[in-house]
């Protein structure tokens, strides 16, 4: 080696860096506020142009909700003089006078006034069992589950419609009405449909045919025609088969109607689970010398359910939005209270609809936004368990 060949490999050493380098912070532009919007809404040119798109959009309708819920709303009144323009002088938003006084009429119906302490209580036993499930780190939830399938059922068929060996006197359920009768449709339906949608997607799976058979042909009639038709032919058309002495109750036909409704549906959002767990999974099941029953309790379904979550949550919601076309067949729930408050001469002004449609809106926004929110929780809480 030449001496310039050596001075060369002395300079090339003597600019290796030989202390660690501090990590440095992520560029502004990808942190924060700014950058979740450049990947969030920003990231390419067509996410760019639907940005704009539904910016002006919220710039121009915002301002006009506001200005008709809250800035001309009409707080007080007693009756519709006070939501009148050619009486107020003034533009008119949203009636709440009406809303205050029919407040009571949207969330019990025709429920007797002395009575309606039964529902509060109906209301409070719900909230207790559905937070006692939801939270997962609540204590005895093997409790809750009891509570919430056994005692939860009794206690509130006992308290809504009466029993009066106990001294509560029988409620017709032609009077049950308003929020009382969409959450009972809708508590019905979520928690029947599941478990039934479970049993009918591993029969329409069975290598059995007279139980693959059946499962089909009960999903596919389902599945094809409307729920209307489902609540017309148990509303209507079961009275007509069995005698008059035996014909169930209006409100239980509803109930049953949409519990099989949704229960088809929940059927094929199982069956796609069931369908995405490998091969292995149950070979794996089977070579530890798991049954049948203990291999889909313990390695399946809990898989199946896992990766179904999304559209479990989905099927949820739209059975508590579809709860609203029992008006159909003559069964007051909210939304129904709402159509017989509007049209009450006392408050008939142009804004008395819009109004009462407003606060159904709401209503349905904050229960739905409510499920889907905590479905996202519950697979970020697993997303997060499978990386560990």
């Amino acid at each position: 080696m030449t001496i310039a060949e050596g001075d060369l490999a002395v300079t090339e050493i003597a600019f290796v860096r030989r202390a660690q380098i501090p990590p440095q912070p992520p560029p502004v532009a990808m942190t924060g506020a700014l950058g979740w919007l450049r990947a969030n809404l920003l990231s390419t040119p067509f996410n760019i142009v639907l940005t704009i798109i539904i910016a002006l959009l919220l710039i121009w309708a915002i301002p006009e909700l506001l200005k008709f819920l809250l800035i001309d709303a009409v707080w007080s009144g007693a009756d519709r003089d006070a939501c009148r323009e050619i009486v107020q002088h003034r533009p008119i938003g949203a009636c709440w006078p009406f809303v205050y006084e029919r407040a009571a009429y949207f969330v019990y119906g025709s429920y007797p006034i002395p009575l309606r302490w039964r529902v509060n209580v109906f209301f409070a036993m719900l909230a207790i069992g559905v937070a006692w499930l939801l939270w997962l780190n609540a204590p005895r939830r093997d409790l809750g589950a009891i509570y919430f399938f056994v005692v939860l059922p009794i206690g509130s068929f006992i308290l809504l419609h009466g029993f009066p060996a106990i001294g509560l006197p029988v409620v017709d359920t032609v009077l049950w009405g308003g929020v009382l009768v969409t959450i009972v449709l809708a508590s019905v339906g979520i928690v029947v449909s599941l478990p039934v949608g479970i049993v009918l997607a591993l029969g329409r799976r069975s290598p059995k045919p007279a139980v693959r058979l059946f499962s089909v042909i009960f999903i596919e009639f389902v599945r094809g025609v409307p729920l209307i038709t489902v609540l017309f032919m148990a509303s209507v058309m079961l009275p007509l088969f069995v005698p008059q002495q035996y014909e169930p109750d209006k409100l239980l036909r509803a109930m049953i109607g949409i519990a099989l409704f949704a229960s088809a549906y929940m059927a094929e959002v199982v069956r796609a689970g069931l369908q995405a767990i490998p091969r292995g999974q149950y070979e794996g099941a089977m070579a530890v010398g798991l049954r049948y029953p203990q291999m889909m309790r313990l390695i399946i379904l809990p898989q199946a359910l896992k990766i179904t979550i999304p559209n479990i949550v989905n099927t949820y919601i739209g059975l508590f939005k579809d709860t609203s076309l029992v008006l159909i067949i003559g069964i007051f729930d909210f939304l129904h209270t709402i159509e017989v408050a509007r049209i009450d001469p006392k408050w008939a002004t142009p804004v008395t609809s819009t109004t009462g449609y407003a606060v159904a809106a709401v209503f349905y926004l904050i229960f739905c936004y409510g499920m889907s929110r905590y479905a996202r929780a519950m697979e970020a809480r697993l997303a997060a368990s499978d990386k560990r």
